[in-house]
């Protein structure tokens, strides 16, 4: 019964998401040579929302993708955003007439890009670029995800049997004699983390839902996405990431039961005491304190 709850759109939903790594990379800082991102004060590894939300955008493109109202608007496929944006004024009979446009005419299109895309129905859309389609506010959102406990990025050296300039490969010779080789291998650097267990919150709006027209079916595509989303992206600069636990607190209340920071209080990830280097998730206890659940709240597991 409480997993049929989590496909309601008109019910509030907040999660905990649990995920690792171990030997990859699960979100590069391009500010610091894309390096795991860390917090610099206590070392905690981060995640951003962004990237776990790609992470969605990636799976749900491949099971669904060429579904009618299943596209997804956030991608690299060599479209404009813009160009997405008069399908709207042309699905709708409309003409876009740039920054000037009618209210009434931009909520038209706000609509059929809702309607005709998933993400942005999950997680909204600024689409006020040239072709004005509005702002969509989408109904669920992610915050950073932190580790349990700091983490040590790393580099690791590695050689590559291939040059990059011709240049760089051309023989030397003195009168007619080979005197020297070019380059034969590069080198370069392969940034990872030995081992972090992370730690996201996300949050789910009814009344959010109810503007953007979200369906049971959207939830339960988004559920799967996030229980699923780690087989469908594997690379050998990720390493081993897999999804560890997804906790979702159901209210009954369309305002909510309980503030989302309590309900999150309620399930504590601690390193065990004789582990003092962690380097697998059974190196770690997850603990959930169901006996304080407030009422009008029920938890699904899943993952």
């Amino acid at each position: 019964m409480a997993e049929e709850k989590i496909f309601n759109p008109k019910l509030r939903h907040d999660f905990v998401l649990l995920f690792d790594v171990k030997d990859g990379n699960p979100n590069g800082d391009p500010d610091a040579g894309n390096l795991p991102r860390v917090d610099p004060e206590t070392m905690h590894g981060l995640v951003t929302d962004v990237c776990l939300k790609r992470k969605i955008r990636d799976f749900v493109d491949l099971k669904k993708g060429k579904q009618e109202g299943y596209r997804i608007y956030v991608q690299n496929k060599g479209v404009a955003l813009n160009t997405l944006h008069q399908e709207a004024y042309t699905g709708t009979g409309m003409k876009s007439t740039g920054t000037k446009q009618v209210r009434a005419d931009v909520e038209k299109a706000k609509d059929w890009m809702c309607k005709n895309f998933y993400d942005i129905r999950i997680f909204g859309a600024v689409m006020t670029t040239g072709v004005n389609c509005g702002q969509v506010r989408g109904p669920v959102q992610f915050t950073f995800s932190r580790s349990i406990d700091p983490i040590n990025p790393m580099e690791a050296s590695i050689t590559r049997v291939a040059i990059t300039k011709e240049e760089d490969a051309k023989v030397v010779e003195v009168e007619g004699e080979e005197r020297a080789r070019g380059k034969v291998t590069e080198m370069g650097r392969k940034p990872f983390v030995p081992y972090g267990l992370y730690k996201a919150q996300g949050f789910f709006s009814p009344q959010l839902a109810a503007a953007t027209g979200i369906s049971s079916d959207d939830l339960k595509v988004f559920w799967e996405a996030v229980e699923k989303m780690w087989e469908m992206d594997r690379s050998a600069s990720r390493g081993m990431m897999a999804g560890r636990g997804i906790f979702v607190f159901t209210h009954e209340n369309q305002f909510g039961d309980a503030p989302a920071h309590k309900l999150f209080d309620l399930l504590q990830v601690e390193r065990k005491p004789e582990c003092k280097t962690p380097r697998a998730f059974t190196d770690y206890a997850v603990k959930l304190n169901e006996k304080d659940m407030p009422k009008g709240v029920s938890l699904t597991r899943l993952g």
